[in-house]
């Protein structure tokens, strides 16, 4: 199993937590934060509510409201601050950076946090959230990264999974990258948020139960195996392969551009993947996010959702992948969730899955 980076803590002029992840032979050298901030709040700034309609927790954060919102780019708050004055990254320079986010969703979570205490239908927001910098450099983005830096990203990714998961008041966490202002971005910089919740979200409680019907119904057998098995056999909307990872454009695609990476052997969570997995994992990623950028004249706009498990948890038939999803139909054209998928869940897409897999497979380098 690869090694954990260990990280440099540091502290932000609030309270918050800071972490510097360094690539090998690299030295972090965080400043002080003298940045006039008032102190951290000393409770969750958030409540979480459940829908009793759907049986889904909603997280009300008012506060947000006055996040940063599309700063220039001289006043990034991602990137470096050598004086520490002028950002939330006091130090000259980083190679990967993980903070909590100064208006988080949900917070606290740790020591003496409470887990979720069952039968209620509000509560305090506890959890983490924290934002990501997958490097200094304000005008790259993560299909620019070198292999390097990115697998660095991956590790970290790794590290804070395991660290979160160790937490109080944490139940899931994940990893997720915006990219492009047409998925809603406000800032630039390249960059990432890792959350944990203190529930299980409603998107992993689904396939967690249609894995269970699946087994129930054919001797016990893995529902994202089979699904990974099928696309392989099938070959039609296979994108790329490496030694130990698919990735392809699902059957069932929601999104005009949609893309899976799974790792061939099943495994619940990144903290279970060996090294060379985690290798063969960060090329066939960046493989997927080039060939992204080659469809159109512009960037497309992406989410990238890590979906992982936890078998300690009932969770047993997870299967760690990553999910990439753009809501660019065509060079001038975005699909927007109007009503068939915004009132009634219901997606309907205007690409066909095998058409956007023939297009991708051919953007490869």
């Amino acid at each position: 199993m690869t090694d954990t980076p260990t990280p440099v803590r540091s502290e932000l002029a609030d309270g918050r937590e800071i972490l510097f992840f360094p690539l090998p032979g690299n030295v972090s050298r965080p400043v002080q934060d003298v940045r006039p901030l008032g102190p951290r709040p000393q409770s969750a700034q958030s409540e979480i509510r459940y829908d009793v309609q759907t049986g889904d927790w909603v997280a009300i954060a008012a506060h947000r409201q006055d996040r940063t919102y599309k700063p220039p780019a001289d006043q990034c708050p991602l990137c470096p601050s050598p004086q520490g004055d002028s950002s939330e990254v006091p130090a000259a320079d980083y190679d990967v950076v993980v903070f909590e986010n100064r208006f988080p969703s949900l917070s606290h979570a740790g020591a003496d946090a409470t887990t979720l205490p069952a039968g209620v239908l509000s509560a305090p927001g506890v959890g983490r959230c924290e934002v990501i910098c997958f490097s200094s450099d304000h005008t790259t983005s993560f299909a620019e990264l070198s292999h390097q830096q990115a697998r660095l990203v991956v590790d970290v990714w790794r590290e804070r999974t395991e660290a979160l998961l160790g937490m109080s008041g944490v139940e899931q966490v994940f990893c997720f990258e915006n990219r492009g202002e047409e998925i809603g971005v406000t800032l630039s910089h390249p960059h990432g948020q890792i959350y944990g919740y203190p529930y299980l979200t409603p998107r992993t409680t689904s396939m967690l139960r249609q894995a269970r019907s699946f087994a129930d119904e054919h001797d016990g057998a893995n529902l994202f195996a089979d699904l990974l098995a099928r696309e392989i056999d099938a070959g039609v909307r296979i994108v790329a392969t490496n030694e130990h990872c698919t990735a392809f454009v699902p059957f069932a695609a929601r999104w005009p551009v949609e893309v899976h990476i799974y790792p061939n052997r099943q495994v619940h969570n990144l903290i279970e993947l060996s090294d060379a997995e985690l290798d063969s994992l960060t090329a066939i990623y960046l493989d997927v996010l080039e060939r992204f950028d080659r469809m159109y004249p512009t960037a497309l706009p992406y989410i990238s959702a890590l979906h992982q498990y936890r078998p300690d948890r009932g969770q047993e038939l997870g299967y760690f992948h990553i999910e990439l999803m753009s809501v660019r139909r065509s060079a001038t054209k975005l699909k927007f969730l109007a009503g068939s998928e915004s009132g009634m869940d219901a997606f309907v897409t205007d690409v066909t899955p095998e058409k956007m897999a023939a297009r991708l497979k051919v953007l490869g380098s």
